[in-house]
């Protein structure tokens, strides 16, 4: 629930990333951006506890049932990074072009310490998924749809 460790990684003068707050609200966002860095990958975001919770999907989320995804957690991001889109400057963490691929609401159906399992009602992306947290490896979770 706090965005100190975003804050650290961001030269704001220099990003056009917004530098945003913790907010409480209850809209259940997600959003899936395309993000062509030093390595091309997807970042899933869904709105919980005031931020967006964040993963990098190397190979992106899946979108049919029986495909299993790496999602590394990432640091929290404000709520308003759901709409950014933009090139991030050379010399800047995270330098690269961030596009939207998608976005919509989730329904969250159970949240422990390491499982979250939701629906996702997206324009490309629906349909209901689980994040797996790996056991003993820091910040790696499974992400795949279900039935």
């Amino acid at each position: 629930m706090t965005l100190k460790k975003y804050w650290q990684k961001r030269k704001f003068k220099e990003t056009p990333e917004p530098r945003g707050k913790v907010l409480k609200t209850r809209k259940y966002r997600f959003v899936v951006q395309e993000h062509r860095a030093t390595h091309h990958h997807f970042d899933f975001r869904m709105e919980m506890e005031g931020v967006l919770k964040s993963w990098a999907v190397p190979k992106g989320v899946p979108e049919k049932i029986g495909i299993k995804r790496l999602a590394v957690q990432t640091e929290d991001h404000p709520i308003s990074y759901a709409s950014f889109e933009g090139v991030i400057p050379r010399g800047c963490y995270g330098a690269g072009t961030v596009k939207i691929y998608d976005r919509g609401k989730y329904e969250l159906i159970e949240k422990a310490k390491d499982r979250i399992i939701f629906t996702l009602k997206g324009k490309k992306i629906k349909g209901i998924y689980n994040l797996i947290k790996f056991k003993g490896r820091k910040n790696q979770w499974l992400l795949f749809k279900t039935r």
